[in-house]
This record gives structure tokens, C-alpha cells and sequence, in this order.
């Protein structure tokens, strides 16, 4: 879709989750974790110095030290000094022909598959084995009716990527050999679009996975909001209708986290500055054949989430006004800092970064 801009197990959930949960827990009126100038207060979100001015829509968190960002200006960065340092890795003439990056999947520090987002040949994927020295273009989209919003990855080289609605129905990519080549799936598989229906490249989860063979993809814009799911690596779909409202093009399900084939999360709202938000998370605990709406959701838009690590039921959802913390499993969520942010990505070893608009990266914990 065309998004305008388009105690808990503290010791092992690392450093990060250890700040973010003791911000949860501050009493009302405690300072926030942006009030630096206050003595004593350890902000939550720790900005980097990026350099730029993109906005980074796609970010691929590796670990505590090592994360990819993709955004607008055909822009790509890497660091592995855990933001310390950013490089920057863009491919050759992105720039100049202004690819907007919204999705990046990093199998490591020199594995990156990134996934450019338009209409026709705008949509493009490129891969890298050097750390960013060099990219390949795998794909690019020659059909002007599609428009590719997001990818993943369930394993080093099997990974899917989906496009909006082409003849009625989503178009999905696949490839088996870590994003080198890729193929178009078969349509029979996948249900009939709903009319206005899309999905939103707005934090590069609108297509996610877990496990070996499970996926799922996030829709809005039209009369519901639903999340669709295959477990045979995008072969065979079903479709399930969302709590978050939907009926508007501006409105649904941005960003989805699944932590197993079980247990996931769905945020979204009205991605409209401004726009009413009310039912802005929901919960699943069956692979998303049912979603719940949070009991007490956050109060915004929310465009990315994220899981803590082996917690189990930590999760973090992020968007231009705030992050909220969960530590039920989404049923209720807490804001935990108010700076702007798209997308949020945690690793196993308790890393856990964010990224938005105006060049910002930031990460939790050291």
C-alpha cells in the first residue's frame, strides 16, 4: 500500500528489556525516557548518529552489536559496534534513482537481502554477501499492476515476498536460494482480496514468519482488517478478520510479531497524524485463526512490534508518537518513551533497535 512519506526473567532478557521494564513499572509522573537533563534517569531508547536525514523504515537487528537500517534516497546502513559507528552501504545509483527501501532481512554481517517498494519496476530486490561492498539485483518487478511491500525469511535461503493485489489476489515471490533468484507462487492458493484491500509498507512486517514453514501478512484499507496465514511457506492461505478497525485506506494492521506458530501480535490504527487509534493492538494465541483485542491497547498508531527475547510475554510496539511495552503478552500496554519511530526488531541476545523518520536509530540497553 502507498503509505505516505508509504520479576520477569530480567536476567535473560539482557540490558535492554531490564530498562525498558523498569520504565513500565516508574510510578505516574516519573520522568520520561527522553528527559536526559534529569540526574539519576536512564533513558530507555539510546539515539546513534546515523548521519542522514532518510527515513528508515526497514531495519534487520542481528545482535546486540550488529543491525541494517534501509530507507528513503536509496539509503542503506550497517553497523557492528552496536551503533557507535553506522557505514553507509546504499547500493550504487540508488540514490540518484530515489529506490524507497521499506523491508531488509540480515542473515548476518555480510548478508543483507533489501527489498525496494513502487509501482512497476520501483519494486526491486537486491542482495549483498560483502557486508554492503557490493549489491546484486535479484528481482525487479516488471508488472505494472503489482506493487511490493514487504519480505521474509524463514531461514538463510528460504524466504517469500508479497506484492498488493494483482487480478484479485495478493502476488507472493519466493525463492530457495537466499534471495538470489525468485519465482511467482501460484494464485490458486490465495483468497480473493477484499475491494480496497492492501497491505502497508510502513515497518517491513507486514509479511512475517516463525518457524520453518508458518507465515503470515497483515491487510487494511478496506472494510476489515485481516491477517492471512499459510503453512506451507505461501502455497496455500487462509484469511482471518482483525479487532483493529479497518474501513478507510488510511486504516488496519501495519505490523505483525509472531514469537512461535502460536503466539502473536498485530498493531496498526490510522497512520493519519492525528487520526483516532483506539483499537490499536490485538493478540493471538493460534496462529491467527482468532485475534483478541488488547485490553488496554496503546493509545496511538502503532506501525512496528517486536517480541523480547525468551520472556515470553514482553513485546514492544512502536510508532511516530511513542513506544509501549507489554508484559502480558499485548494484552495491556504501557508507553515507555515518546520519541518517533517506524519499525523495532530484538535479537536472542537481548539486543533490541529501532528506526524512523529524520535519519533515527536508536537501540536499548549497552
Amino acid at each position: 500500500m502507498r503509505v505516505k512519506g508509504k520479576t520477569r526473567r530480567l536476567m535473560s532478557w539482557g540490558l535492554c528489556a531490564a530498562a525498558l521494564v523498569a520504565a513500565a513499572a516508574a510510578p505516574a509522573g516519573a520522568a520520561t525516557p527522553h528527559d536526559r537533563d534529569r540526574p539519576g534517569e536512564r533513558p530507555v531508547w539510546t539515539l546513534t548518529d546515523t548521519g542522514t536525514d532518510a527515513r528508515f523504515r526497514g531495519l534487520a537487528a542481528v545482535d546486540r552489536r550488529t543491525a541494517w537500517v534501509a530507507g528513503s534516497k536509496g539509503t542503506v546502513l550497517r553497523t557492528v559496534d552496536g551503533g557507535r559507528h553506522w557505514r553507509d552501504v546504499s547500493p550504487a545509483g540508488a540514490a540518484q534513482e530515489a529506490l524507497e527501501f521499506r523491508d531488509i532481512e540480515a542473515f548476518d554481517a555480510r548478508r543483507a537481502v533489501a527489498l525496494a517498494i513502487g509501482e512497476g519496476e520501483a519494486s526491486r530486490v537486491l542482495r549483498t554477501e560483502d557486508g554492503g561492498a557490493t549489491w546484486t539485483e535479484s528481482f525487479r518487478n516488471t508488472d505494472a499492476r503489482a506493487f511490493y511491500d514487504c519480505l521474509t525469511f524463514f531461514d538463510s535461503r528460504n524466504g517469500l515476498a508479497m506484492s498488493d493485489p494483482v487480478d484479485g489476489k495478493y502476488r507472493i515471490l519466493s525463492t530457495g536460494d537466499g534471495g538470489r533468484s525468485w519465482r511467482v507462487l501460484p494464485a490458486a492458493g490465495m483468497p480473493a482480496a477484499q475491494p480496497g484491500e492492501a497491505a502497508f509498507a510502513a515497518s517491513g512486517q507486514c509479511l512475517v514468519s516463525s518457524g520453518p514453514r508458518d507465515v503470515w501478512l497483515a491487510t487494511g484499507g478496506a472494510a476489515t482488517a485481516r491477517v492471512l496465514h499459510s503453512a506451507d511457506r505461501g502455497l496455500t492461505w487462509t484469511a482471518t478478520g482483525a479487532t483493529i478497525p479497518a474501513g478507510d485506506p488510511a486504516r488496519g494492521v501495519f505490523g505483525l510479531a509472531f514469537r512461535d506458530r502460536h503466539h502473536g501480535i498485530a498493531v496498526g490504527g490510522d497512520y493519519r497524524a492525528g487520526g483516532p487509534s483506539p483499537r490499536a493492538a490485538a493478540v493471538s494465541g493460534d496462529g491467527g485463526r482468532t485475534w483478541r483485542q488488547s485490553a488496554t491497547p496503546p493509545t496511538a498508531y502503532r506501525s512496528g512490534v517486536a517480541w523480547l527475547p525468551h520472556g515470553g510475554s514482553g513485546a514492544l510496539a512502536v510508532g511516530p508518537t511513542g513506544t509501549d511495552l507489554t508484559t502480558d503478552g499485548g494484552r495491556t500496554w504501557r508507553t515507555v518513551d515518546t520519541g518517533s519511530y517506524d519499525t523495532v526488531d530484538c535479537t536472542a541476545d537481548g539486543g533490541c533497535w529501532a528506526a524512523g523518520e529524520q535519519g533515527r536509530v536508536a537501540h536499548a540497553g549497552r
